[in-house]
């Protein structure tokens, strides 16, 4: 048979009938499988387990960490677990101590001891201290309230520049000016003045404390029959201002002193007429006392704690008479 003859073979056209019943089971297959993916869970966890299993079930080989060198295999140790042992009666030596020494829980009470009788006075010192200062502090608002009494009532006098009132902590100063009081080189009082001399009886007479009366002058020097100094001027001012407040005898004689202070204590330069009429002036200090239970929290807070108060002359004490502040 020639090769002309075997390709002249007729074959059927189009596709085998087969062809058509596998491809329809091939796509059932796969919408099956689609079906079953979208209806499953997938768990990382349980994948891990699943694979490691398969893993070792195909022998696949762990890696282990060598750390130490591999050494030979004991059977007995293997076999056998070791045995529990039992506790050895060993000899107990006690400690022998005396008691008469301290040990460390007295010496730390002692030392909280030495502490604490060293702080608490400082702590007791400054409470104190606060009490003692904030007493001083309600005194002289007293004291603030006293001198707006006072230039309330001599208001008119403060008014024509005769009189000032001012404070210096327990202390009233009344300051009485030349103008209207003296005259020039004189230290007669003017008759004028003593309606404001009666004023201040009654004023002071009502006031407890100490009374100071201090006269004071300008720097020009002054030389008459009468005086020889500005310090005759200053003081024979004060004694005329002192002699006119207890003359009527409402206030005692021993609540004053007297004392003539010449060009020493100036308000003003001495440059110019106004200033040194300002220094040519009579000061009546009335000095506040302390309470004897103020004097006594003073003294015992200075007694507790030496240095937690401050110093005299400090401004919490401006204004108070040295007894006062020990």
């Amino acid at each position: 048979m020639s090769d002309e003859e075997e390709q002249k073979c007729e074959c059927p056209p189009g596709l085998p009938a087969w062809m058509a019943t596998f491809a329809d089971l091939m796509s059932l297959l796969m919408c099956f499988f689609v079906l079953l993916l979208s209806f499953s869970e997938m768990d990382a966890l349980k994948f891990k387990r699943l694979a490691g299993s398969m893993r070792e079930a195909f022998g696949v080989q762990a890696i282990v960490n060598v750390d130490s060198i591999p050494k030979g295999t004991s059977i007995i140790a293997q076999e056998f677990s070791p045995g529990k042992p039992d506790p050895t009666p060993l000899q107990t030596i006690m400690q022998q101590t005396e008691m008469d020494l301290p040990n460390l829980e007295q010496l730390c009470e002692q030392q909280v001891a030495d502490a604490l009788q060293e702080e608490c006075p400082k702590v007791q010192g400054e409470e104190l201290s606060d009490i003692v200062l904030e007493k001083i502090k309600m005194l002289v608002e007293e004291t603030e309230n006293d001198a707006i009494t006072l230039a309330s009532a001599l208001e008119s006098e403060v008014r024509n520049n005769q009189v000032e009132v001012e404070t210096r902590g327990r202390k009233i100063v009344i300051r009485v000016q030349e103008k209207g009081s003296f005259s020039s080189g004189s230290a007669d009082l003017n008759p004028e003045f003593y309606p404001v001399i009666d004023k201040l009886v009654e004023l002071l007479k009502s006031m407890e404390g100490s009374i100071s009366v201090e006269g004071h002058s300008d720097s020009i020097p002054i030389r008459t029959a009468r005086f020889r100094s500005n310090w005759d001027l200053s003081a024979a001012r004060a004694l005329e201002v002192a002699h006119a407040l207890f003359e009527s005898g409402e206030l005692e004689p021993s609540r004053f002193s007297i004392a003539g202070y010449a060009d020493t204590k100036p308000l003003a330069p001495n440059d110019s007429a106004e200033n040194r009429a300002r220094n040519r002036r009579v000061e009546i200090i009335l000095q506040q006392p302390l309470d004897d239970e103020t004097k006594k929290e003073i003294q015992k807070a200075r007694d507790v704690a030496p240095g937690i108060l401050p110093s005299d002359q400090s401004e919490e004490w401006q204004g108070l008479a040295p007894d006062e502040i020990f």
